[in-house]
C-alpha cells in the first residue's frame, strides 16, 4: 500500500480538541468499557486462578493484561478492517464459545482442574499469560465495536479502552476472590461470554440487525445478581475464624 494513502497521526487528534465532545463522550466510553467487561474478568479471573499461587496469579494477570492492553490499542488501530472482515469476528465469537464449552467440560469433571500441567510453574506461567491476552483480544472486538458504534474518534476510544482495561486489571483480582466466595459467579460470568459470542455470530450472519447495548447491560446484570445470590458457607466460615 501507497503511505500516502495511510491516514496520519494527526487524523486521530481531529476534532479532539473540542471540549464538549470529549466530556460527554468519554464517560460513556469508560462505563461502556467496564460494563462490558465485567464477562471478561470473570473469564480473565478464571484462567488466572490455574497458576494455583497467588503470586504466579497476579504476575500473570499482570503480564497479560499489559499485552493485551497492547493488541487491543492494535485492534483499535485496525477497527474498521476487522469490523469488514467477518472471518475474524467469526474466530472471536468461535473462542468465546469454546471457553463457554470448556467451562462446562470442567465443571462437569472437577478433577480434571486439580490435574498438574505440563511443563512446570513456568510453563503453565506463560500458557497462562497467553490465554489471558487472546481472551481479552476476543472480548475486544464486541466492545471495540460498540465504541466505534458511538464515535470515529480513534483518540477517544482508545482513551476509554485504557481506562477501561486498567479497571479490568483490579476487577480481575476482586473476581479471583469473589469466585471462591460466590459458587454460581464463575458460571454466570461464563454464560455471559456466551452471549458475547451469540452477539458476534448474529452480527456476522445478520448485519441488519440491531443489537442494542442495553440488551447487553441488562443481560449482564441478571447474570450477575443470579451469581453473587449466593455465598459459600465453608469460605465465611473460613474467613469468620
Amino acid at each position: 500500500m501507497d503511505a500516502t494513502a495511510l491516514p496520519s497521526i494527526s487524523d486521530a487528534f481531529e476534532g479532539v480538541d473540542q471540549w464538549k465532545e470529549v466530556l460527554s463522550v468519554l464517560p460513556v466510553l469508560v462505563a461502556l468499557e467496564l460494563v462490558l467487561s465485567a464477562d471478561n474478568a470473570v473469564a480473565l479471573a478464571a484462567i488466572a486462578r490455574r497458576c494455583r499461587q497467588q503470586d504466579q496469579e497476579r504476575l500473570a494477570l499482570n503480564i497479560g493484561i499489559a499485552l493485551a492492553l497492547v493488541l487491543r490499542i492494535a485492534l483499535i488501530v485496525m477497527a474498521q478492517w476487522v469490523l469488514r472482515h467477518p472471518p475474524v469476528q467469526i474466530l472471536a465469537a468461535t473462542y468465546l464459545l469454546w471457553l463457554f464449552i470448556d467451562h462446562l467440560r470442567s465443571r462437569s469433571n472437577p478433577a480434571s482442574e486439580n490435574v498438574p500441567e505440563e511443563g512446570g510453574l513456568s510453563g503453565s506461567l506463560a500458557r497462562t499469560v497467553v490465554l489471558l491476552a487472546f481472551t481479552d483480544l476476543a472480548f475486544s472486538i464486541d466492545s471495540v465495536a460498540a465504541a466505534v458504534a458511538i464515535s470515529d474518534q480513534t483518540l477517544l476510544i482508545g482513551t476509554g479502552a485504557v481506562i477501561g482495561i486498567i479497571a479490568l486489571r483490579f476487577t480481575s483480582g476482586l473476581f479471583i476472590r469473589w469466585l471462591e466466595i460466590h459458587p454460581r459467579l464463575e458460571t454466570a460470568g461464563f454464560l455471559a461470554v456466551a452471549f458475547v459470542a451469540v452477539r458476534l455470530f448474529v452480527h456476522v450472519a445478520l448485519p441488519a440487525v440491531q443489537q442494542p447495548d442495553w440488551l447487553m447491560f441488562l443481560v449482564v446484570m441478571v447474570l450477575f445478581t443470579w451469581g453473587f445470590s449466593l455465598r459459600n458457607p465453608v469460605v465465611d466460615a473460613h474467613h469468620a475464624g
